[in-house]
């Protein structure tokens, strides 16, 4: 189900099985505290804080959380809920509540968050509070030996600046290597023109800040053709600093993401998967070339080999993907930048 609500809200699959569990957890379990939302006391954001704090729970204990938090939930934000939520789950189920102070190392995952013009965010969730708070330590008093008389930038930006330079592997006296594929118009590299540019898995950067992750040192410079009559990738250049590109990368370029609408993966870090307008893979004889291969990430990869699913490539490169629902959903690569105009395409490592 996380699959098809996915693709028709045009989200990630992680935030559907969200949405899905917030709704079966309010409507089965929590039908108070939803009725209280229904009844515009308390706004959604609060209820589903409610659902997440006490999701762990036997549906009897769930039952005396839902009873609870309905007496006390009008006027608190969001966090609040949370907090009492807590506190009144921890009550209804304490052995319960013990053992769920460890389940969730379990689930432990380090996570990427896309912002706005060219920023993200990094999160390192269900750490073990110990590690996390001896992590955060570490980081802050080196950040604080920064901070000398002459240092311009606050605490906040040195414990990120430090935090960032420490997973780089710089403290070691080195630094690790990643691509990361940008797409940058020669003029506006050239600061001839001013046209926004595109990193892949994370959208539309400022020229500005384009031109300065190029001139990073270890950049490599690709060039890439487009189509005059739609700004589709049709060729790599062969020139540059690095083996000649094959037809694995010339997919990757184009498509820069994952092609299942609503799934942002890059491209670099997924799989190439065969396909023709007849709905064939390799293993039934789909040819190789640029028209027959489209990038996708593993798990959208496997989600094909599943009963009920279809994917077909069309003779222009539209993926058009068919549910178990019989719901249809299509994907294009986006165009890139103004059409006639090459693109040089800068592989940035940092």
């Amino acid at each position: 189900m996380a699959e098809e609500l996915s693709m028709a809200l045009c989200m990630t699959k992680y935030k559907a099985h969200a949405l899905i569990a917030h709704a079966e957890g309010l409507v089965d379990r929590f039908p108070a505290v939803l009725g209280l939302v229904e009844a515009g006391a308390v706004p959604m954001a609060s209820a589903v804080a409610v659902n997440d704090a006490a999701a762990w729970l036997a549906d009897d204990k769930a039952a005396v959380v839902d009873e609870v938090m309905a007496g006390r939930l009008e006027g608190k934000n969001p966090t609040a809920a949370r907090r009492s939520a807590t506190s009144a789950a921890a009550r209804a189920d304490p052995e319960g509540f013990e053992e769920r102070a460890r389940r969730p190392r379990e689930d432990r995952g380090l996570h990427l968050h896309h912002g706005v013009a060219g920023v993200a965010g990094l999160s390192l969730e269900n750490a073990p509070v110990e590690k996390a708070v001896a992590a955060y330590v570490c980081v802050d008093r080196q950040a604080r030996l920064l901070k000398t008389a002459d240092e311009t930038r606050t605490l906040d930006q040195l414990r990120a600046d430090v935090a960032m330079d420490m997973l780089l592997g710089k403290q070691f006296g080195g630094e690790v290597k990643a691509h990361v594929y940008l797409y940058l118009d020669a003029l506006t590299y050239a600061g001839l023109r001013n046209e926004p540019a595109e990193l892949a898995g994370h959208g539309s950067i400022p020229p500005s800040l384009a031109r300065d992750i190029a001139a990073h040192p270890g950049t490599v410079f690709q060039r890439i053709i487009t189509d005059p009559a739609d700004g589709q990738v049709v060729e790599l250049g062969r020139r540059r600093y690095r083996p000649k590109a094959g037809l694995d990368e010339l997919v990757r370029v184009r498509d820069r993401e994952c092609r299942r609408p609503g799934c942002t993966r890059p491209a670099q870090f997924g799989d190439l998967d065969h396909c023709d307008s007849r709905g064939r893979g390799w293993k039934d004889g789909c040819p190789t070339g640029a028209k027959t291969l489209v990038g996708l990430c593993r798990a959208d990869h496997k989600l094909r080999d599943l009963p009920g699913w279809r994917h077909e490539v069309a003779s222009d490169g539209t993926l058009t993907i068919t549910t178990p629902a019989n719901q249809r959903y299509t994907s294009r690569p986006e165009p890139l930048g103004v059409r006639g105009v090459d693109r040089a395409g800068r592989i940035a490592r940092t």
